[in-house]
């Protein structure tokens, strides 16, 4: 359990450090105090504080009151949101924007914020910065919407630690209303619960192609379609939590792809109770044996929704931060989710989705290694530090796609596989690590060569015309008329 402070913030909290970096230099200036007897006070090093005071790195809240105390300062004075002079806003916000996914895309050093560097200066690079950002929204199409949107989700996720407690409660209100007692959750038992739930089943050859699934509210049945599936609990669980949750219809991206997590987040919750699992996986970490693979094996999923509901667990119940990759063979991102730090590659808006992961990560090391029965362990050395990571291949009717879990090195200690010896080096985004071909190469190879391009038939019309999530509700309607029992 956390604890929460009068400021009504969780020890585990990470705080805004770029604005109270700003308010503990100011501080310590009007106090009279030198980095070096600030940081004597609170036992760091001069250059530790000075990343602090830089915004630099995160604070947890015992670490502010340190600094609190230290500075003769109260908790409320530090925390507060408003920056302590206009210069310092100033500062603070150039210094978000050249940290920010546009500026990275620009390929410009970081400019040095010094004294000398006057207001009207930094004035005018924010408002260059502000103009270019609203050409890139004003010129994004509808492809790009859903990205942005897909992107404030994604940073949400990260600042919750990808746990949404209210939706663990409602698996387990469902669970315990069927009788389920732990373990895997049995197809019987799946359709115990859509009865429960007031609907019946039914297979059909003839589900609208654009749909998963199809539920009649109306006459209170779900269609499901006969071809086989990976596993067939996960549909009806998904339609399942669709319903429970009563969402109405999306009125825009940013809901679609909220009601898209929220489901199956909540189908990902009944397959993998949390009761049943947190216990599973605390035996695991205290034995430093975590995996996912005991995860899936316990709970008879693909790895993938067990890869996916380590995420939700990890951090909220192990104190471990986590990354996870999805990756297709052409190493292009599917889905990914991280708080850990792990540096993903990002276009302009900062949508991650598309883009190409370094050939040198695991995500992508993987489809080379010839034994794709078990687990394959990477160390991978990043311009941000060492990270760890587990990767497995998945194949579909997409193709083949890499599902990696990873973790900084400072808590690789937990997990099965730490003993890898397999390790990579990777300058991402620096393009001469793996996007440039080496000099040689490119003299001797540059005018000769014409590639002619594979175009996917998507590339001028990204998303479906019609309704934006896709589904041919012409089709829809058509066979749910066709299938009333009325």
């Amino acid at each position: 359990m956390t604890s929460t402070t009068s400021s009504g913030l969780d020890d585990e909290e990470v705080l805004d450090s770029l604005t109270i970096g700003r308010r503990i230099r100011d501080t310590r200036l009007a106090r009279g105090m030198t980095l070096e007897q600030l940081a004597a006070a609170i036992d760091r090093a001069p250059s530790q504080l000075s990343v602090i005071e830089n915004g630099k790195r995160e604070l947890r809240l015992a670490e502010l009151q340190r600094l609190a105390r230290a500075l003769g300062s109260s908790l409320d004075a530090l925390l507060s949101p408003e920056p302590p002079t206009r210069r310092a806003a100033l500062e603070i916000a150039l210094e978000r924007a050249q940290r920010g996914p546009l500026f990275g895309s620009l390929g410009l050093a970081p400019l040095p914020i010094r004294k000398s560097l006057s207001d009207g200066a930094i004035e005018t690079i924010l408002g260059l910065h502000d103009e270019l950002q609203r050409v890139h929204e004003q010129r994004a199409a509808t492809p790009e919407e859903a990205r942005r949107a897909n992107a404030e989700l994604r940073a949400e996720q990260r600042k919750l630690g990808n746990h949404f407690p209210e939706l663990e409660a409602r698996a387990a209100e469902l669970l315990s209303a069927v009788g389920h007692a732990g373990g895997p959750l049995s197809q019987r038992t799946a359709g115990e619960l859509a009865s429960h739930l007031g609907f019946t089943l039914h297979h059909v050859a003839d589900l609208p192609a654009s749909t998963r699934s199809v539920t009649d509210l109306e006459n209170h049945r779900i269609y499901l379609g006969t071809r086989p599936s990976a596993d067939p609990r996960t549909t009806l669980l998904q339609a399942l939590a669709a319903h429970v949750l009563g969402k109405p219809e999306p009125r825009d991206y940013a809901e679609l792809l909220r009601q898209r997590v929220e489901t199956n987040y909540l189908a990902g919750a009944l397959l993998i109770p949390e009761a049943s699992a947190v216990p599973l996986l605390t035996a695991a970490k205290e034995a430093r044996s975590l995996s996912v693979e005991d995860l899936r094996d316990a709970f008879a999923t693909s790895y993938e929704t067990a890869a996916h509901r380590f995420t939700n667990l990890a951090t909220r119940h192990l104190g471990i931060p986590v990354h996870f990759l999805k990756v297709h063979s052409s190493g292009a991102i599917s889905k990914a989710y991280e708080n850990d730090g792990a540096a993903f590659p990002t276009d302009a808006l900062g949508a991650i989705e598309g883009q190409y992961v370094c050939r040198f990560w695991s995500a992508r090391q993987v489809f080379d290694v010839e034994d794709r029965f078990s687990p394959y362990h990477q160390y991978t050395d990043k311009p941000n530090g060492t990270y760890w990571c587990t990767s497995s291949i998945q194949s579909g009717s997409g193709g083949a796609f890499s599902v990696s879990v990873g973790t900084p090195f400072a808590h690789v200690k937990w997990f099965r596989g730490r003993d890898t010896t397999v390790r990579k080096s990777s300058g991402c985004p620096d393009p001469s690590c793996c996007r440039q071909p080496p000099a040689a190469l490119a003299a001797r190879w540059a005018s000769k060569a014409w590639p002619s391009a594979r175009l996917n038939s998507s590339l001028l019309a990204a998303m479906p015309t019609g309704t934006f999530t896709g589904v041919d509700t012409t089709e829809v309607y058509g066979f749910l008329e066709a299938h009333s029992p009325e």
